[in-house]
């Protein structure tokens, strides 16, 4: 079996978040994926199986299975095009635990068809700034993260928080945004995620599901383009569409491994 590491939201190797893709013969053992992505050591892995009407998919951190997963979804429409999986002219259907995924090729880039996430305001929770190391302007929550405005790009670049801290707060992540201090982009964003294995992910596409229609809202545009600063850094297009958020980006392969233990 074999497993292709694939960076996302970027054609540059070595950049943009990487995921792990694993196209599976027959069904795994849940206990076995969980170990395969502990392994990898990504935030997410993904493993794909294909049944009557496209693929079923399922993500992994190195610690536990989550609900929705950007990057992956990228990586794992690349993989099946790129080696023959599926025919490049085709729509990448994956079933997932958030219902039906699509992905089709727009030129070079990728598009996702996912669903919005748009945030609710709520009350910040206790210790969330302490954490963070800055005041926030904004606090909401969709039904995973917590989203985070503060008040500019610089101040969010220089954010070291307090990952214990935050890991106490329950909810998949932090998603910390700003408006952007560059013109070719329209929001900056982090993304943090101890609880769920993942300090920093470098660029999460679950989490522009719910900075999208955020900054639809401010900006009174329909579609943006956003930059993830993290240290690998990242890029994509954010498109908004009442219920569905549409993100497109790159991917390129860096490495496949051979599997050596299987299900």
């Amino acid at each position: 079996m074999t497993l292709f590491q694939v960076d996302a939201f970027t054609d540059i190797p070595f950049r943009g978040n990487p995921a792990g893709v694993c196209i599976l013969e027959q069904p795994a053992d849940e206990a076995w994926m969980q170990e395969v992505a502990r392994e990898m050591n990504l935030a997410e892995t993904a493993f794909l199986i294909k049944g009557k009407d496209g693929y079923h998919l399922r993500w992994f951190t190195p610690t536990v299975e989550v609900d929705l997963c950007g990057h992956a979804t990228l990586a794992s429409a690349h993989v099946l095009w790129e080696r023959g999986y599926l025919h490049n002219t085709r729509v990448a259907e994956f079933h997932t635990r958030s219902g039906l995924l699509k992905a089709v090729r727009q030129g070079e880039l990728i598009e996702l068809d996912f669903p919005t996430e748009a945030p609710e305001p709520v009350d910040a929770p206790a210790g969330l700034a302490k954490a963070l190391g800055v005041e926030p302007t904004y606090v909401g929550k969709n039904r995973m993260d917590y989203l985070v405005e503060i008040a500019d790009a610089a101040a969010l670049r220089r954010l070291d928080p307090d990952l214990t801290a935050l890991r106490r707060i329950p909810a998949r992540g932090f998603i910390v945004t700003a408006a952007s201090d560059d013109p070719a982009y329209d929001f900056v964003s982090r993304f943090f995620a101890p609880g769920a294995g993942v300090d920093e992910d470098p660029v999460t596409g679950s989490a522009h599901c719910c900075l999208g229609p955020y900054w639809a809202e401010r900006l009174e545009k329909t579609e943006l383009s956003a930059y993830q600063a993290s240290a690998r850094g990242g890029s994509l297009v954010v498109r908004v569409a009442g219920e569905r958020t549409y993100l497109l980006g790159r991917a390129i392969t860096v490495m496949s491994i051979r599997l050596l233990t299987t299900a």
